[in-house]
């Protein structure tokens, strides 16, 4: 038999790739993980984390706002951004810690440096090597920049997490997650915020209904939204930035944030030459148990391009280790995966958007409910919330259900739940609901809106 130095060696210590490893080595596996960074990945400590961070710190000056509409007076209020930024990092740098003491408390051997696979199962680093009877892939992704005159001008993601002020003027290229939730952000830490998108809205891909509702509450907010906007320079003024538009339109702004999409993290890895099919976006191809074109290799999480979120990279590398390890093989379930879009207004979602729901099942039942919450009866702010179920008509089955407001992730986490089960329409409406709250909506809405007919979708 082949004698190989780990039965898994993991390349990338996100939240996937950890994932993976602790659980292969509590089935008694061999493991090593290497990372050219700092263990945690972009999660941790380039993403969701760090981004929540930032938007708990600035949405205070909301709160701030609301509480004199109940009786609640302040002297002046001041956001010491370089402050939030400091205690950031101090929680970043608990949470290395934490994911370090993990490894080693699960006894995975921790190997520093950039890895390339030159074999099957063999991994260089730095000149050593390394060989396992089993590789986990688990590199994630990595901000892209439009190829433009002057694209090294502005800043992605990584770097807005560090940036150590509040710009006066903010102009933020793309509508997806990260350039809705860094525009909320900085609107609400005071700066002058204008937001740039290619098509005819923000969060492509989500229900009209969630799109429409989120633009309005960003520009209430007073975030400037450019639609149908392509960028054809960014040049560098006495003053700041000049970004000129396709249409020869100038925006004069202090910081350009790209957010503009991600890459998988596949160069450099060795991929081609060893056989592991790549697809025209450079995501790594795999079956429904994560296996690569090579049979001993296998890949995870953002480098896979499937569903990008944390939780499914998670996911996705346990059930790698269950099919390893555990003689049990297992296939990640890509259904009825529910996510949070933390904008101002946050977003909370499971399920189709009316769009898919209809390409896929036909007819199909809406209720949508708007309405202004309890609690801006008293402070007065103009706010909506926006909750819908999208129900298979001939089933009667949940398929979808969304929300804009205030908590919306939260609630949407258990009713998830529901989707996940297949409750049926009839289901929700025997829950009894909590009063009062806005999550009550979800099980009070009684009459479907009118059928609008085909719809083209997004």
């Amino acid at each position: 038999m082949t004698t190989f130095d780990f039965d898994l060696f993991t390349i990338g210590a996100g939240s996937g790739g950890v994932a993976g490893s602790r659980r292969s080595a509590s089935y008694g596996a061999r493991v090593a993980i290497c990372e050219a960074r700092r263990v945690g990945g972009t999660c941790v400590l380039r993403g969701c984390v760090p981004k929540k961070l930032l938007v708990y710190g600035a949405h205070v000056a909301e709160e701030l706002e609301d509480a004199r509409g109940f009786g609640w007076t302040f002297g002046e209020a001041k956001l010491d951004w370089a402050k939030l930024i400091e205690a950031k990092d101090r929680e970043l740098d608990r949470l290395n810690g934490i994911y370090v003491r993990m490894l080693r408390d699960a006894g995975v051997t921790t190997i520093e440096g950039f890895a390339r696979i030159v074999g099957p199962h063999t991994v260089d680093v730095g000149g050593k090597r390394y060989t396992a009877r089993h590789i986990l892939i688990a590199t994630g992704s990595r901000p892209v920049r439009p190829d433009i005159p002057g694209k090294e001008l502005g800043i992605s993601s990584d770097e807005a997490l560090d940036l150590p002020y509040v710009p006066r003027r903010v102009l933020v290229v793309g509508g997806g997650y990260i350039g809705v939730e860094f525009a909320g952000v900085w609107r609400a830490a005071g700066a002058e915020v204008t937001l740039a998108l290619r098509g005819d809205n923000v969060l492509r891909g989500f229900d009209q209904d969630v799109r429409e509702s989120v633009a309005e509450g960003m520009q209430k907010r007073g975030i400037k939204i450019l639609r149908e906007t392509i960028l054809r320079s960014v040049a560098r003024e006495a003053d700041g930035l000049s970004v000129r538009l396709a249409g020869g339109e100038i925006v004069e702004t202090d910081v350009v944030l790209f957010a503009t999409g991600r890459a998988p993290n596949t160069d450099g890895l060795g991929l081609e030459d060893v056989g592991v099919a790549l697809d025209e976006v450079r995501a790594i191809k795999v079956d429904s148990y994560s296996r690569t074109s090579v049979p001993s290799i296998f890949a995870v999480g953002d480098v896979t391009d499937r569903i990008n979120l944390t939780p499914v990279a998670i996911a996705e590398a346990r059930a790698v280790a269950e099919t390893l390890f555990r003689d049990r093989p297992t296939e990640m379930d890509h259904e009825n995966v529910p996510s949070a879009v933390f904008s101002q207004p946050p977003v909370g979602t499971v399920g189709l958007p009316e769009h898919e729901a209809r390409r896929r099942y036909g007819k199909i039942d809406v209720y949508r409910a708007r309405f202004r919450p309890m609690k801006h009866t008293l402070s007065g702010r103009d706010e909506r919330t926006m909750m819908k179920l999208v129900v298979d008509r001939a089933t009667q089955k949940v398929v979808g259900a969304h929300m804009v407001g205030a908590d919306a992730p939260e609630i949407i986490q258990g009713v998830a739940i529901a989707v996940k089960c297949g409750a049926t329409k009839a289901q929700f409406d025997a829950t009894v609901g909590i009063h009062p709250t806005a999550a009550e909506e979800f099980v009070t809405m009684r009459d479907p809106i009118p059928d609008p007919g085909p719809m083209t979708g997004d």
